[in-house]
C-alpha cells in the first residue's frame, strides 16, 4: 500500500458525500416527461452504484488486513524507528503526497455546483429496440416465435400470446420437464428482467426475487404451488383439471371417440401416455386407464421421459424433482414481473391491435408523429416553440395567451427617433420608456432636459422646436440690462448694473 493511503481515504469520503448531494439535487427536480424521468432514474442509479463501490473500497481500507493504514498513522504521528530522522521522514511523506496529487489532478477538492453540474444534465445511454419505443412497449416477437414453434406452444396470434404467455398452468405437466420449455423460460425471464431494469432502474430486483423465493419455498414444501400441487411432493404425473376426462361417463371406446382428437391428446399428455395415432388408438389407450392404475399399465403405452414409474432409481427421481422445482421457481418469478409490468403488457397488446387495423400510409404518418413527439420531449431547452403569431414570451419561456396580447395592445408598435428608432410594443412599454436610460441618453445628446414637458414626443425636430419655445417663453434670449450691463468702480472691479447700484446706495463704492 502506498503511504498516501489516508489521502485516498479522504478522497473516497469526499466522493461519497458529493454523490449523495447530487442524488438529492437530482431527485428534487420534477421531470417534465417520461423520457426525462427515465434519464433521471438512470443517473441516480449510476451515482448509487458509485457510492456502493466507493464504500466497499473504504471498508477494505478500514479493515486494514495488511496493516498499512496503522503503519501510516504511526509514521505521521511521529512514531519512527530509532535512528531515523523525524524531519527527513516528514519531508519524504510530503513529497509522496505531492507526487500523488500530481499524478491524480482530479483528487483536489472540487465544487460540486461547478464541476459536477453537468452530471445532472447527462442523458445516460439506454438500449431499447424500435418496437419497445423507449420503454413504452414490450418486444416479444422472438419469444413468440419460440412458443408457436415448440411442442408445448399453440398456433395463436401475437396479441393473444401477449395475453396468455404468463398462464403456465395451461401447459401440460409432462411438457414442462423438456429442455425446450426450460430454455424458453430462461429466455423469457432474462428478457423481462432486462426490460424491468431498463425502465425501473431504482427497483431492487434481487430483493424482490428473494421475497418471491421465500414465498415459493413455503408453497412448494406444503405442496400448494399452483399447477404443481402433487408434483412438488410425489413427483407423479397428476393431470390438471382442465385436461381430465371423467371416464365414468363412457362405457365404450366408441363413446370416448366422440370427445375429439384434440381433447384425447390433452388427456393422454396429462397422464404421460403416448399421444400419437388415430382417434381410435388414442381412445383405446385412454380407455385402459378406466379400470387400471397407471402403475399397472405396460411401459409401451407411456411417452418417453414421462416419469411415471418409480423404478428409475432415487438419483433420477431427485434430479426430476430438482428440475421441477427450478422450473416452478422460474414461473413464479416471471409471474411476479408480469404483475409489475401489467400496464405495459396491456399497452403493448393495444398497440399491436391498433397497428393491425392501420394501413401502410397511416402507420407511416403515426411513425412520423411519434418521431416529432420524441424530439420535442428529448430536450425542452433546445426545442423550437411553435409561435406562428409571434407572440411575446412570458415568464415561463412560452408565448403569452392571445387574449392577454390583445388586452395590453402588444400588437401596436411605437418608434422613438430620439432612442435611435428603437421599437416599443404596447402602450405601456412606450410610456415607460421615457424614464429609461436609452431615452435619457438621447435627450442629453440633444442638450435638452428630460422632463414632463417632453413626454409623448419622439421626434428630434419636435423636441428642438419645443425647447426653443420654452426658452423664449422664459425670456432666456431677451436683453436684461440689470443683469447683463456692466459697471466698473475706481479700483477697476466690474459689476453688473444691479449690484453696482446697490453698492453705491450703501456707500461702499
Amino acid at each position: 500500500m502506498s503511504s498516501t493511503l489516508l489521502e485516498v481515504t479522504r478522497a473516497a469520503h469526499e466522493e461519497v458525500e458529493r454523490m449523495e448531494r447530487l442524488v438529492v439535487q437530482d431527485l428534487q427536480r420534477e421531470p417534465v416527461s417520461g423520457r426525462e424521468r427515465l434519464f433521471q432514474n438512470h443517473r441516480v442509479r449510476n451515482m448509487i452504484e458509485t457510492v456502493v463501490t466507493t464504500t466497499e473500497k473504504l471498508v477494505n481500507i478500514y479493515e486494514d488486513v495488511d496493516g498499512a493504514r496503522k503503519e501510516e498513522i504511526s509514521v505521521l504521528g511521529g512514531q519512527v524507528a530509532s535512528g531515523t530522522n523525524l524531519f527527513s521522514t516528514f519531508y519524504d511523506k510530503l513529497k509522496e503526497i505531492r507526487d500523488y496529487h500530481r499524478r491524480h489532478p482530479t483528487a483536489y477538492v472540487l465544487d460540486a455546483s461547478e464541476e459536477y453540474e453537468e452530471m445532472l444534465k447527462e442523458e445516460p445511454r439506454i438500449e431499447f429496440s424500435g418496437e419497445e419505443a423507449f420503454g413504452r412497449y414490450l418486444d416479444m416477437h422472438e419469444l413468440y416465435n419460440m412458443y408457436i414453434n415448440s411442442k408445448f406452444g399453440k398456433q395463436i396470434e401475437y396479441s393473444s400470446f401477449l395475453e396468455t404467455f404468463s398462464q403456465f398452468q395451461k401447459i401440460a405437466s409432462n411438457l414442462k420437464l423438456t429442455r425446450q420449455y426450460s430454455d424458453y423460460l430462461n429466455y423469457l425471464l432474462e428478457y423481462l428482467i432486462s426490460f424491468f431494469q431498463r425502465t425501473e432502474p431504482l427497483q431492487d430486483v434481487g430483493r424482490m426475487f428473494s421475497k418471491v423465493e421465500t414465498e415459493f419455498e413455503e408453497l412448494w414444501t406444503d405442496g400448494k404451488m399452483s399447477g404443481w400441487e402433487c408434483k412438488a411432493m410425489n413427483n407423479e404425473n397428476i393431470p390438471s383439471q382442465e385436461s381430465l376426462i371423467d371416464l365414468d361417463y363412457y362405457n365404450t371406446v366408441e363413446e370416448l371417440m366422440e370427445v375429439g382428437p384434440e381433447k384425447l391428446k390433452e388427456a393422454l399428455a396429462a397422464l404421460g401416455l403416448k399421444v400419437g395415432g388415430t382417434v381410435k388408438q388414442r381412445a383405446d389407450r385412454l380407455f385402459l386407464t378406466k379400470d387400471k392404475p397407471l402403475e399397472q399399465l405396460d411401459r409401451k403405452y407411456f411417452a418417453k421421459g414421462s416419469g411415471v414409474f418409480q423404478n428409475k432409481g432415487s438419483a433420477s427421481n431427485s434430479k426430476d424433482k430438482g428440475s421441477m422445482r427450478f422450473i416452478a421457481l422460474m414461473e413464479c418469478k416471471i409471474q411476479k414481473l408480469c404483475e409489475l409490468l401489467k400496464e405495459i403488457i396491456i399497452q403493448t397488446k393495444e398497440n399491436i391491435e391498433k397497428k393491425q387495423a392501420l394501413t401502410y400510409e397511416e402507420m407511416e404518418a403515426e411513425r412520423e408523429d411519434e418521431d416529432v413527439q420524441a424530439e420535442s420531449e428529448s430536450d425542452d431547452e433546445d426545442q423550437q416553440i411553435y409561435n406562428p403569431l409571434k407572440l411575446p414570451m412570458g415568464w415561463d419561456g412560452k408565448p403569452i395567451p392571445y387574449w392577454l396580447y390583445k388586452l395590453h395592445g402588444l400588437g401596436q408598435e411605437f418608434k422613438c427617433e430620439i432612442c435611435g428608432n428603437h421599437s416599443y410594443w404596447g402602450r405601456r412599454a412606450f410610456e415607460r420608456h421615457f424614464k429609461e436610460w436609452r431615452h435619457q441618453h438621447g435627450m442629453r445628446c440633444l442638450n435638452i432636459p428630460n422632463n414632463k414637458n417632453f413626454n409623448e414626443i419622439t421626434s428630434i425636430e419636435e423636441s428642438k422646436k419645443l425647447w426653443e419655445r420654452i426658452q423664449a417663453r422664459q425670456g432666456v434670449n431677451k436683453w436684461r440690462p440689470d443683469l447683463e450691463e456692466e459697471y466698473e468702480d475706481r479700483e477697476g472691479n466690474i459689476f453688473n448694473k444691479k449690484t453696482y447700484t446697490d453698492l453705491v446706495r450703501q456707500g461702499l463704492i
